[in-house]
C-alpha cells in the first residue's frame, strides 16, 4: 500500500510554468513554507502543487537548503523506489557504453542524468558516489546495491567532500561502502595511465570532465616543452607527453597529487621527460618568469575561483591574473589553455577576463578552440550549473 506523501505548494506569484517546462529546482522563497512544511525531514518525498493545487511533480525536499525541493519525476504519482533508481542508472550506463570502450567515465551527472544531486564516477570495477542531496544520502545503501547490480562494480566509495554537501546540511564523512580498496587505482585514458586516489583524492579522485580538452592540447603540444599549472594528478601534462611533447612540468600545491602524477608518468613510460614542482601556482609562475623560462604549451586549470555569485568579481580578477602570469611564460607562437570550472562565471565573462590578462601581459592572441566537459558530463538544458567547465586555447602571436 502506497504511503500518503506530503504536499508542498507554490506561492501564488511563483511561476509554475518554469517547473512544468523542466527546471529541476524549487527555491525556498517560491513556496508556501508554514510550520508543517518546515518540519518535513530532509530527503522526504513529496508532491509539488501549483498555487491552484494542481499537481506538478514528485519532488524531494530539504527545508535546510535554499533549494527546498528537487524534481525527481514529472509524474506526481511516481514511486521513487529501487526500480525507479535502477531505470535511471541503466539509461545512463547505456549512454556511457555507447560513448566509451572502457568503463572509466562519469556514470551519473546529477540532474542531467535525472538523479538530482547524485554524482557517480566509475573506475573499472570501482565507483565513487557523491550523494550531494539529502534524499541520496538517505538512500545511499540502495544506490550502492543497485549500482553493483546494474554496472557490476565490486567496490563502492562514498565521497563526502565538497561545498554542495555543506549547503545541504550534510556531513563530510567519506569511506568505503562496498568491497575494499587499499591503494590508488590505475585509469587508462588518452594513452595515459593515470593514478586515482578514490579515498583521499580531490572530489572522486580524477577529473574525467577534461578528457576531450586533454586530447586537443596533447595534439598541439607535440615537440614542445609543456607547463601544466594546477596540475592535480598530471592531467594535461601526461597527456601531452604521451602525445609527443619534449618535456613537461606539473605544478600543484598538493604533494600527494603530484606523487600520483609521478606514478602515472612511470606507468605511462614518460617519467624521463617529466618534472613536478610542489608550490603555490601564482608563486611558481612568477618564479619561472624570473628564471626566464618559456614553454611552447602552457595550461592553467585552477579550482573554482567563483563558486557562487558573491565570489564572481573576485574570481574573475583571479582568472585574469592567471592569464597574465601564464601568458608571460608562453614562447612565440605557443599556446595557452585557460580553464574555469566556476559555474557562477559564464563563458563570456571568463573569456573577457582571460583576454584582459593576456593583453596586460603585452601579448596578442587568437582563439583556437573553446572546449567544454566531455559527453559523460551531459548538460541539463534548464540548469546552467551543469555546464560549468570552460577551456579556451589561445595562440599567442609573436
Amino acid at each position: 500500500m502506497k504511503t500518503e506523501r506530503p504536499t508542498i505548494r507554490l506561492k501564488p506569484k511563483s511561476d509554475s510554468r518554469r517547473i512544468r517546462r523542466g527546471f529541476p529546482w524549487v527555491y525556498d522563497n517560491e513556496l508556501v513554507t508554514d510550520r508543517r512544511t518546515r518540519s518535513l525531514a530532509a530527503g522526504t518525498i513529496a508532491r509539488l502543487e501549483d498555487a491552484e493545487r494542481k499537481s506538478i511533480a514528485t519532488v524531494t525536499v530539504n527545508p535546510a537548503s535554499k533549494i527546498f525541493a528537487r524534481v525527481l519525476d514529472r509524474d506526481p504519482e511516481a514511486d521513487i523506489d529501487r526500480h525507479w533508481i535502477a531505470a535511471r542508472l541503466k539509461r545512463a550506463l547505456a549512454t556511457r557504453n555507447a560513448l566509451f570502450d572502457a568503463p572509466y567515465y562519469r556514470l551519473i551527472h546529477a540532474e542531467a542524468d535525472r538523479l538530482p544531486g547524485v554524482i557517480i564516477d566509475r573506475f573499472g570495477d570501482a565507483a565513487v558516489i557523491q550523494p550531494n542531496a539529502a534524499w541520496a544520502e538517505e538512500r545511499l545503501e540502495d544506490i550502492a546495491d543497485i549500482l553493483a547490480e546494474v554496472a557490476g562494480v565490486s567496490v563502492t566509495v562514498k565521497s563526502g567532500t565538497g561545498r554542495a554537501r555543506s549547503l545541504e546540511g550534510l556531513d563530510d564523512a567519506s569511506g568505503v561502502i562496498r568491497g575494499s580498496i587499499t591503494a590508488p587505482v590505475s585509469v587508462p585514458m588518452n594513452g595515459v595511465t593515470y593514478m586515482a586516489d578514490l579515498l583521499g583524492g580531490q572530489k572522486t579522485g580524477l577529473f574525467y570532465d577534461q578528457r576531450p580538452n586533454h586530447t586537443f592540447v596533447a595534439r598541439l603540444a607535440k615537440d614542445t616543452d609543456v607547463l601544466d599549472v594546477f596540475s592535480h594528478v598530471g592531467g594535461f601534462a601526461l597527456a601531452a607527453l604521451a602525445g609527443g611533447a619534449k618535456s613537461a612540468i606539473s605544478v600543484d600545491g598538493s604533494n600527494a597529487a603530484l606523487t600520483l602524477a609521478w606514478a602515472g608518468a612511470k606507468a605511462t613510460g614518460v617519467a624521463d621527460r617529466f618534472e613536478t614542482r610542489t608550490a603555490d601556482a601564482f608563486d611558481a609562475m612568477t618564479t619561472l618568469a624570473e628564471e626566464g623560462r618559456k614553454f611552447g604549451t602552457v595550461i592553467c586549470d585552477p579550482p573554482a575561483f567563483a563558486p557562487h555569485k558573491q565570489a564572481r568579481d573576485a574570481g574573475l580578477r583571479a582568472y585574469e591574473k592567471v592569464a597574465r602570469l601564464g601568458a608571460a611564460l608562453v614562447s612565440a607562437d605557443g599556446t595557452l589553455t585557460l580553464c574555469s570550472c566556476s559555474h557562477a562565471a559564464d563563458l563570456e565573462q571568463f573569456r573577457a577576463a582571460c583576454l584582459r590578462g593576456i593583453g596586460r601581459s603585452g601579448r596578442s592572441c587568437q582563439i583556437l578552440r573553446t572546449g567544454f566537459a566531455g559527453p559523460d558530463h551531459p548538460q541539463h538544458p534548464h540548469l546552467a550549473e551543469s555546464g560549468y567547465l570552460k577551456a579556451i586555447t589561445f595562440r599567442l602571436l609573436g
